[in-house]
């Protein structure tokens, strides 16, 4: 009796000492014989101990001698294998574990056979288990094409290709009228909110005489506008084709440019095969309605469609001011303008045409024909069916591109479906 007396008067002295700290105690279940808690749910029910954010929530916020530990849900974050999976890493986890738990990062891993002991993974199919190290798209991601391309490259040759657009419009070749900008919430409402046409002057005699803008005018008028109608070409129009990428893509410096880029890669071991890849890619036919060959990448982007009663694509720039030019287009408002101060720009447009509405039509604003298309040709080859980011000017620029999946071209190549710029705010 008296050993046990002697006990509990121990553990009293103890409790009474330690009751306001939680010194040995964090993380432990609710104990009611202190008159504080040390567990995350003190904070909820405001009795945490005075120490409780010193002791326990900061050290909970660290991986200082917790590395390779179990999952517990209790954690603000987590130090093992599989928290940079589910993002939940803490801060100085790759700081403090990388030794224990293995490497974060791909650069030097690309391609690696699978090791169940990595916490993120760089082979070509950590994307389909969603398990690649976050930088995996700047060291190792590929194309349809099989190349190599990370988003560091992308980034380098927009800029590139941005300083060498030298057929851009300048600030007093094409002016402007946004008007009036409105809130994303506002697009559907099919308001005309702006009582002048967006394009105030464009300066046809200096820009539309140049090889690849009048290479590009030839187009515009070979088309059907409404899916369900089958496209064909007479031998005038597809020549009118070869020219408008050969003007382009060979005969300026920013398409020879993109070309070389191509050809490092392994892409294109060629001129001829890289402009027979993008006719196929862009002025290829396939079926948007009901079985007809009534649309291809280039319609659906540069000179726009009619499907379902609504515009379908139509992001070029040269395209709108026309159509706005013969009165078959009004502009009703715009919900993005990029951050750029000169040309190329970027605008997220709201416009009826012909009675059809758009309601976020974006566009890349006093480009060149040949930056329009070496831009969305680079994302589709680089980045199909995902978001291409790119740097112009310094500034992000994001494009999401689209394959066409139920039809393809020579060795199962998909068409482009679409690309147009984000318009992110």
């Amino acid at each position: 009796m008296k050993v046990a007396a002697i006990l509990l008067l121990c553990m009293a002295l103890f409790h009474q000492g330690h009751s306001n700290s939680c010194q040995g105690r964090c993380g432990y279940g609710i104990d009611t014989s202190y008159s504080c808690q040390c567990n995350t749910a003190c904070e909820r029910y405001n009795d945490c101990c005075s120490d409780y954010y010193t002791l326990c929530k900061e050290a909970a916020l660290s991986c200082n001698g917790r590395c390779g530990e179990s999952y517990n849900s209790q954690n603000p974050c987590h130090c093992n294998s599989l928290c940079p999976q589910y993002n939940n890493c803490c801060s100085d986890y790759s700081t403090l574990c990388n030794a224990v738990v293995g490497p974060t990062s791909c650069n030097g891993r690309c391609g690696e056979s699978y090791n169940a002991q990595n916490p993120c993974h760089c082979n070509s199919q950590c994307s389909q288990y969603n398990n690649c190290c976050s930088d995996y798209s700047d060291y190792c991601s590929t194309g349809d094409s099989g190349a190599t391309i990370t988003d560091a490259e992308i980034k380098s040759l927009s800029e590139t290709l941005f300083a060498l657009d030298t057929n851009k419009a300048s600030a007093s070749q094409l002016i402007l009228d946004p008007q009036a900008l409105v809130a994303d919430s506002q697009t559907s409402s099919k308001s005309d909110l702006s009582s002048r046409p967006l394009y105030k002057f464009v300066d046809e005699n200096a820009l539309f005489t140049r090889p690849t803008y009048a290479a590009l005018l030839n187009l515009f008028d070979n088309y059907k506008r409404i899916t369900g109608q089958a496209e064909s070409f007479t031998s005038q129009q597809l020549t009118e084709q070869e020219t408008f990428l050969k003007e382009t893509m060979l005969n300026t410096e920013l398409g020879r440019e993109l070309f070389a880029f191509l050809y490092t890669k392994g892409v294109y071991k060629s001129e001829a095969e890289f402009i027979e890849d993008l006719k196929n890619m862009w002025f290829g036919l396939y079926s948007r309605y009901n079985g007809a060959m009534d649309s291809s990448g280039f319609e659906h982007i540069f000179a726009g469609e009619i499907k379902g009663g609504k515009v379908s694509g139509f992001h070029n720039w040269i395209r709108f001011y026309l159509l706005e030019k013969r009165g078959e287009l009004n502009y009703y408002s715009h919900s993005f303008n990029g951050p750029w101060s000169n040309y190329p720009d970027v605008l997220g447009l709201q416009f009826h045409w012909d009675g059809y509405y758009k309601q976020v039509g974006s566009a890349v604003i006093g480009c060149s024909p040949e930056f329009d298309l070496a831009l969305y040709s680079l994302c589709y080859i680089a980045r199909p069916g995902k978001y291409c980011y790119l740097s112009l000017g310094g500034k992000q620029f994001i494009i999401q591109t689209y394959t066409w999946d139920n039809s393809s071209y020579g060795n199962g190549k998909k068409y482009i479906g679409s690309a147009y710029p984000v318009s992110m705010r």
